[in-house]
């Protein structure tokens, strides 16, 4: 049952991925409101798949490598879908659909069994911890597609060829605008994913910090964003500079993760020691 809905999920943001490529092809609409439906509608599915993952395994289901990209997916777009509904930007789900078709994808080529979690571990912490530090990469994910988009569109303007994307993205500025917000709001949200984590670390193993490198890249991935940030408030790194640094801070993120787990063979800090 779960790999009924999994692979539907896949399929379903596949569809809308061909359909948002049909749209930047031909500029009909009707792939763009396609795109969307489809896209809404492989939410849904992948909200089934994760509710029936849950039940079957009685734990959170963000315990391993395979779940965590699957969540990840899961909650970017379902921050599309908020970002859709309040500033009308269909567009961005040419990025959004993508993007968690690739992360879904490469999921289900990981291992997922459902493994039982130790007595030590089973505590309403892991998914306070865990549900904030992926939400807060999500709106990273889509500061990073703000950053892209913002990219392309000033490569348009700067060669003054008004082709392509150019026509179907919205202004420089829109899109400055709503990469600054995803980072305000995805920083705060990493930072308590670390705090919760720490103090759950503390809780199950009496130690707030024991250098992991997934806390160690946490940390680094921590110090990034915040230069992001500071360099915004304090200097002029906006516009061209934000939106580069966004993609490559993202960028770092993603490969963090794939290299702690396929390199070193290690998940979380905290459900490493789990597995004895």
């Amino acid at each position: 049952m779960i790999k009924t809905f999994f692979y539907i999920t896949a399929l379903l943001y596949l569809a809308s991925t061909l359909a948002y490529i049909a749209y930047l092809i031909s500029r009909r609409d009707a792939f763009l409101l396609a795109g969307k439906y489809v896209v809404i509608a492989g939410f849904v599915a992948h909200t089934l798949a994760i509710l029936i993952r849950w039940v079957e395994g009685g734990r959170f289901p963000v315990t391993n490598l395979h779940e965590a990209m699957s969540f990840l997916a899961w909650l970017s777009v379902g921050i599309f879908m908020v970002f859709l509904y309040r500033y009308r930007l269909p567009v961005l789900g040419l990025f959004v659909a993508p993007f968690a078709f690739l992360l879904v994808v490469t999921a289900s080529f990981l291992p997922g069994e459902l493994v039982p979690l130790s007595p030590a571990l089973e505590s309403w912490w892991l998914p306070v911890h865990v549900t904030l530090a992926i939400l807060g990469n999500a709106f990273f994910a889509l500061a990073s597609a703000f950053g892209v988009m913002y990219l392309i569109q000033e490569r348009h303007l700067k060669s003054r060829k008004f082709g392509g994307m150019y026509f179907i993205l919205p202004s420089l500025d829109v899109l400055d605008e709503l990469n600054y917000r995803c980072l305000t709001y995805g920083f705060p949200l990493l930072t308590l994913g670390i705090i919760t984590g720490a103090i759950w670390s503390e809780y199950t193993f009496g130690t707030y910090w024991m250098w992991k490198h997934r806390q160690v890249w946490s940390l680094i991935t921590w110090l990034l964003y915040a230069a992001l940030l500071h360099g915004r408030l304090t200097t002029d790194w906006r516009g061209k500079k934000s939106a580069k640094y966004s993609v490559i801070a993202f960028c770092v993120l993603l490969a963090s993760s794939l290299i702690i787990y396929v390199l070193l063979g290690e998940g979380h800090g905290l459900l490493k020691l789990n597995k004895g």
